[in-house]
């Protein structure tokens, strides 16, 4: 079954695909916010194209766990995917991914201004396989 992983953020969505075996999720792209319709129509096409039988969205919980502004944004962008779709529409706590891509990049010596091209995708691949590294525990 293939999972959809998404980082939403206010200027670019993030999205990583998981295999067909749901054990390994790969970076797909970077969709530009451009409107809510559009940017929906984009990630709904990528779901068809793919065959993703889920979608994870990111939930950037406060430290404390608590919901703030930015995770209420993806609350909202969630409901509307999951209006238009027909597959299922999860949250994924993402607490300091984007920062944890980040570190990667740059440990990997890569350029900031290629970073900020990846950072999205890269933070998407970490929700999607923190959810699959998950659910592969609870499965067994």
């Amino acid at each position: 079954m293939k999972v959809l992983g998404l980082d939403v953020g206010d200027r670019r969505i993030g999205v990583a695909v998981s295999d067909a075996l749901g054990l390994t999720a790969q970076g797909l792209e970077t969709v530009a916010v451009k409107g809510h319709e559009a940017t929906v129509d984009r990630i709904l096409q990528i779901v068809e194209d793919h065959e993703a039988q889920r979608i994870i969205v990111g939930l950037p919980k406060n430290m404390d766990g608590s919901i703030g502004p930015r995770a209420e944004k993806s609350k909202q962008f969630a409901a509307l995917l999951e209006k238009g779709s027909r597959v299922p529409v999860q949250f994924w706590d993402e607490r300091l991914t984007t920062k944890a891509a980040e570190r990667t990049l740059i440990s990997a010596d890569v350029s900031r201004k290629k970073r900020k091209k990846v950072v999205d995708k890269m933070a998407a691949v970490l929700i999607l396989q923190g959810f699959l590294d998950h659910a592969a525990r609870h499965s067994k």
